[in-house]
């Protein structure tokens, strides 16, 4: 049994839903609603299947390729930490994402769904969290679900966009976005040392 609560932080400190909002105003600037709807539905659907590629597909590729999964959880530890960093001390992940805004004309398959639900951190954490040889088939579903519950309150957000941007506005989102950042520094940082400790097996 996995902990939910815990895992349902991480996935959310990494796709982190409220600093899509911007990006999804931003995208859906010149549609009507019926269409924001319909391309938030579409990023929605867009980065589950990403992300569940990952899951099912990540081990396998590393297993192909003979990196053993301590290695990848080292490295994957250690980008995640730099990833959280850009989101404390860099720009927040609405303005990283809200440059690669060029006009009305860009889909929901970029930059909404790629890279700012599924995000590069969304996709290692995909993998880490379904380590065949630490969670059963079961737990591994668990989590999944998990991830999927978070992509879902992304949708929410994102069919709900301009009442919450008028509630937290560009700025609250900015600063949930760094807080998110500092939750996803401590869980890069477990990463890394677990990785450390099983590749050396301390």
């Amino acid at each position: 049994m996995i902990d939910y609560v815990a895992t349902f932080i991480y996935f959310f400190a990494v796709i982190d839903p409220i600093g899509t909002i911007p990006v999804f105003l931003a995208v859906t600037s010149q549609h009507q609603a019926g269409e924001r709807a319909k391309i938030a539905l579409l990023a929605f659907l867009v980065s589950l299947a990403v992300l569940l590629f990952f899951i099912v597909a990540g081990e396998i590729i590393l297993t192909a390729m003979k990196i053993p999964l301590s290695a990848f959880q080292v490295a994957g530890g250690i980008v995640l930490f730099l990833f959280a960093l850009t989101m404390i001390f860099g720009e927040g992940k609405p303005e990283q994402e809200m440059k690669l805004v060029r006009g009305g004309n860009e889909t929901a398959i970029f930059p909404l769904a790629v890279p700012s639900i599924a995000s590069p951190g969304a996709m290692l954490a995909a993998v880490l969290m379904t380590e065949n040889s630490r969670y059963s088939l079961w737990e591994q579903a668990q989590t999944a679900a998990t991830m999927v519950a978070v992509l879902l309150v992304a949708l929410v957000l994102m069919l709900g966009a301009n009442f919450v941007h008028r509630l937290i506005g560009a700025s609250g989102a900015s600063i949930i976005s760094r807080v998110m950042g500092l939750i996803l520094a401590s869980v890069a940082t477990a990463n890394t040392m677990a990785g450390i400790k099983d590749y050396f097996a301390v």
